[in-house]
């Protein structure tokens, strides 16, 4: 009876068992189950949320990136403003400075033959005025800085030659030459802070070599002009430097004569250095009139640096040979 007793007992805990088995089993799948489903449905939603505020985000960055479209506009019309307004600045102080010398600009343009004129001349020329085109040509030396910028090089090249050629036709012979552009490069390295000697031959290779002599440069005669004066001045030379350019991109006007005042400055006779004359390219007036300011503050520039340097501005009508 006992060993019965033990068999059923054993008997009932195997059913027991099997019972709550099958009865917890399907309660934990089942809880199992609907939390998943609750968890992919969050993640649905979230999805659909991120969806929507990337659709707001990308109208609102549209919207930013055509906000910044116009700011640029804005910003581009007012630095061309600006440009405008420190042009006329410009103008209206070299007009008020020069006019408080005119007497002085008249005495320059009456100058006398002087011996040195004479010598590079000769003895038996005569002239009404005591000068060529406008210019003096009283120097031993000269030297040609430039501007060799695109626009310079693709519309006023043939000119630009045709122009110094006729210039150093009033030199018949002078002692030396020297060629740079407006950053103060050298046409010949090998004559770099050199004087290039005065013969025919050299003047042709000089005209050759300049007809593809396409260098960089930032349309600014500021650097050239320094540099000439700093590496030849002697004050037992009489030198001019003819500056050949279409455009000023510089900051300020005033702020480049008063840098060469101070570099090319007066001897005790009240003479300088070194003569500057300009020539005017007018490239920039077949733009627009709003796109004409680098050309008219080059005119405005080299005008100024002429007439305190002794030397003459002239401005060409026609950009073409």
């Amino acid at each position: 009876m006992s060993f019965l007793d033990v068999i059923c007992c054993g008997f009932g805990a195997v059913i027991l068992l099997l019972m709550i088995t099958k009865t917890v089993q399907p309660q934990i799948i089942e809880a199992s189950t609907i939390n998943l489903e609750g968890l992919v449905a969050d993640l649905q939603q979230q999805v659909f949320e991120i969806r929507g505020e990337s659709r707001i985000l990308n109208r609102d960055l549209n919207a930013k990136r055509e906000q910044l479209s116009e700011y640029e506009e804005r910003i581009a019309i007012l630095r061309g403003q600006l440009a405008s307004a420190r042009s006329r600045y410009d103008s209206i102080q070299v007009e008020t400075n020069s006019n408080s010398i005119i007497s002085d600009q008249l005495a320059v343009a009456r100058q006398s033959l002087t011996e040195e004129m004479k010598r590079l001349l000769g003895s038996q020329y005569q002239s009404k005025n005591n000068l060529i085109g406008g210019i003096p040509v009283d120097s031993e030396y000269i030297i040609f800085i430039i501007d060799t910028s695109g626009s310079m090089f693709s519309y006023s090249w043939d000119r630009m030659l045709a122009e110094l050629e006729a210039t150093l036709s009033i030199y018949p012979e002078v002692k030396g030459i020297q060629v740079m552009n407006d950053m103060g490069n050298y046409l010949f390295s090998r004559y770099r802070g050199q004087w290039i000697p005065d013969t025919a031959g050299r003047r042709n290779v000089i005209l050759q070599n300049l007809r593809n002599w396409n260098v960089f440069s930032n349309s600014s005669p500021v650097e050239g002009i320094t540099q000439a004066i700093r590496t030849f001045y002697d004050p037992g030379k009489k030198i001019s430097i003819y500056v050949f350019g279409d455009e000023f991109t510089g900051d300020s006007i005033a702020q480049v004569v008063d840098t060469v005042d101070r570099i090319n400055r007066e001897d005790a006779e009240g003479n300088r250095r070194v003569r500057i004359h300009g020539v005017g390219f007018p490239v920039q007036f077949i733009r627009a009139p709003h796109l004409q300011t680098t050309g008219i503050r080059f005119a405005t520039l080299m005008r100024e640096l002429a007439f305190r340097n002794g030397g003459t501005f002239v401005g060409l009508n026609d950009f073409r040979p």
